[in-house]
């Protein structure tokens, strides 16, 4: 039985999340959501507020996970964490986007974490 991409995606962000609280993150929201955009998984390693963006796959046959982030997407996210900072009223706080990238094969996933995968200190344009 074939599943869904959804199913895909929350299995995938599991993973993260288990993934990043063994590397010592500490979880502070999962699935952010705002007008400018989502972000998966905002987690803290240390003072650094870390804004994670899962991508998931049953296999790299198409391709690696981390290649489906276009530009498009890399914007929202930065717009999304903008408004999370502003929030939280943390807009000083250190910051950077990460990328997982999870292959979901038949054993256990195969996880890579991108720390700083794009720039956190300026708008993408």
């Amino acid at each position: 039985m074939k599943r869904s991409p959804k199913s895909l995606g929350k299995r995938g962000e599991e993973a993260a999340v288990r993934y990043l609280k063994k590397n010592g993150y500490r979880i502070l929201e999962r699935n952010f959501c705002c007008r400018t955009g989502e972000i998966d998984v905002v987690a803290s390693e240390g003072d650094t507020i870390c804004f994670v963006e899962v991508k998931s796959r049953r296999s790299n046959k198409s391709g690696l996970p981390e290649y489906a982030i276009t530009k498009m997407k890399k914007r929202r996210i930065v717009n999304a964490a903008l408004f999370y900072l502003t929030r939280k009223r943390v807009q000083d706080a250190d910051c950077r986007f990460d990328v997982m990238s999870i292959v979901m094969g038949e054993a256990e996933p195969e996880i890579e974490l991108y720390k700083g995968a794009f720039p956190a200190d300026r708008p993408l344009p």
